[in-house]
């Protein structure tokens, strides 16, 4: 049996329904080109396949996390609204916010890495305290 592709609208309504809202960027997107939603879709798919290795509590953590940690203040939204939705525990929550926070601060020491250097080959002492 053929399968249907669903149209721009009936992919919005969908993320309506099980996010709660649609970020106003991906409503825009359909306006501006059409074909981006169903790349989005796709890449979802791809990314969190319906019966992937992961539950959908661990899945919506690890994307708050990503979120967070990229400033990404529409997706970060939306997981918070699919969190209270499906109840996942404040303790869960902060518990991906320091995971996420770590991340941030690891990246900026691994991004200073020619800095350290720079510091390390200079003899006027900055590096000890």
């Amino acid at each position: 049996m053929p399968t249907t592709t669903p149209s721009a609208d009936q992919i919005l309504a969908q993320m309506r329904e099980t996010l709660g809202e649609v970020p106003a960027a991906i409503e825009k997107s359909v306006s501006a080109d059409p074909t981006l939603i169903f790349e989005h879709t796709r890449s979802k798919q791809f990314a969190m396949p319906p019966r992937g290795a992961l539950d959908d509590e661990t899945r919506t953590l690890i994307y708050l996390a990503v979120a967070l940690a990229t400033s990404n203040h529409a997706c970060a939204q939306v997981m918070v609204n699919k969190a209270r939705n499906g109840g996942i525990a404040s303790a869960k929550l902060l518990e991906a916010f320091h995971i996420a926070r770590l991340a941030q601060a690891t990246a900026v020491i691994g991004n200073a890495e020619v800095l350290f250097d720079l510091v390390n080959e200079r003899s006027d002492g900055a590096g000890t305290r």
